[in-house]
């Protein structure tokens, strides 16, 4: 029950991840979005073979880590100007912290258990926030640098863009092998959680019956 209550749930979030995405782009004025389907919650709008299937499955199976995957293509030339163009890559990670707030008030305001949907909800909610965090990195293709980009310099963002593909694989790579980094990360993601008020310990628990191979 927690792994599909994970599953459908991530899934929903990713599908709202890029509608918000999209939702802020048409509102800053590509209207081309529409054309394209975003405006939907049709999650095969937003596939991407590797980006929306194999990498956030992996992140789960392997790490408890949520990551958005959805590829949604926003023409940024059609926007009013470069705040629509940092709101539209914020609306993401702030969907998933406005989900995961809303997990969290569902569980303070339910006859919480160790059992039932309970953990599944509680993980669920945890994973929201580490997606928020992960994609809130100021390094592409994050969309912490695509709030950040229309602020630089051309040369610096076309420097960005010659080490784009490698950079979000040593991101990666420092998350799991670099200590320090895994700490800082784990240690905001507890502290975002906690203020919200979502229960770590059923988190924990809703971890464990996700990954029920491990047991």
């Amino acid at each position: 029950m927690t792994f599909l209550i994970v599953l459908i749930g991530w899934f929903f979030s990713l599908c709202l991840h890029e509608f918000s995405h999209a939702l802020v782009a048409y509102l800053g004025g590509d209207t081309s979005v529409r054309e394209k389907g975003y405006l939907t919650f049709n999650p095969l709008k937003y596939t991407h073979p590797l980006y929306s299937l194999l990498l956030p499955l992996l992140f789960l199976l392997l790490g408890g880590i949520g990551l958005p995957g959805g590829a949604v293509y926003i023409e940024t030339w059609r926007l009013r100007n470069s705040r629509w163009v940092s709101a539209v890559s914020l609306a993401g990670p702030v969907s998933n912290l406005v989900l995961g707030l809303i997990l969290a008030v569902i569980l303070r305001l339910s006859p919480v258990t160790g059992g039932g949907i309970w953990p599944g909800l509680a993980f669920l909610a945890l994973l929201q926030i580490t997606a928020a965090l992960l994609n809130l990195i100021p390094l592409p293709p994050f969309d912490g640098y695509g709030a950040i980009e229309p602020y630089l310099n051309r040369e610096v963002r076309l420097r960005m863009a010659e080490t784009r593909g490698a950079l979000v694989w040593i991101v990666f790579l420092a998350l799991w092998y670099v200590p320090f980094i895994n700490d800082l990360f784990w240690k905001s993601v507890f502290l975002i959680a906690n203020g919200l008020g979502i229960p770590l310990n059923l988190a924990g628990l809703g971890l464990q019956l996700f990954q029920f191979w491990r047991r």
